[in-house]
C-alpha cells in the first residue's frame, strides 16, 4: 500500500495495527484488513490462526530490523490471503500488486521504512517464494 504517514512522507508499507482493549487477534485482524483493503477484499483468515513471525520494533534504531520511533511494540505477522477486490480506504493512497522478485527490489524495499521490507522478505521466504 502507498500510504501517507504523520509527517507528510509517502511510503510503502504492509496492512498493519494494533489489537484493542477486549478485542481478539482474528477480530483486529478483520478490522484491519477492512479498513485498509475494503469491504469486499474477502480475506481468508484460517480457523487456526498462527504468525509466521513475531516482529519486535525498537524506538531506537538498529536494536532489531525493525523500528517505531513512537513505542516498543511486539508485532504478531500473519500472511492472509485475499479473494476478492482490494481497494485503498482511510490513508491509503493506492494498492500495488507486485511480483516476489519485484517485492524485494531494492527499489521497492527502499520505500518501505521501519522493517516493513524486512517482514515483507520474511513472508515471502515463509511461503517459498524466495530465497
Amino acid at each position: 500500500m502507498l500510504r501517507i504517514g504523520p509527517d507528510g512522507t509517502v511510503s510503502r508499507t504492509l496492512v498493519s495495527g494494533r489489537v484493542l482493549h477486549h478485542e481478539r487477534v482474528r477480530d483486529a485482524l478483520l478490522r484491519h484488513l477492512e479498513k485498509d483493503l475494503g469491504p469486499v477484499a474477502l480475506p481468508r483468515v484460517p480457523a487456526s490462526l498462527q504468525p509466521f513471525t513475531v516482529a519486535e520494533y525498537f524506538p531506537t534504531l538498529g536494536v532489531t530490523p525493525y523500528h517505531d520511533p513512537r513505542q516498543h511494540a511486539v508485532s504478531l505477522a500473519y500472511i492472509v490471503p485475499v479473494t476478492g477486490d482490494c481497494r485503498p480506504r482511510q490513508d491509503a493512497l493506492d494498492l500495488v500488486w507486485f511480483s516476489p522478485q519485484e517485492a524485494v527490489s531494492e527499489a521497492v524495499q527502499s520505500e518501505m521504512p521501519g522493517g516493513h521490507g524486512v517482514l515483507l522478505k520474511q513472508a515471502l521466504a515463509h511461503v517459498g517464494c524466495v530465497g
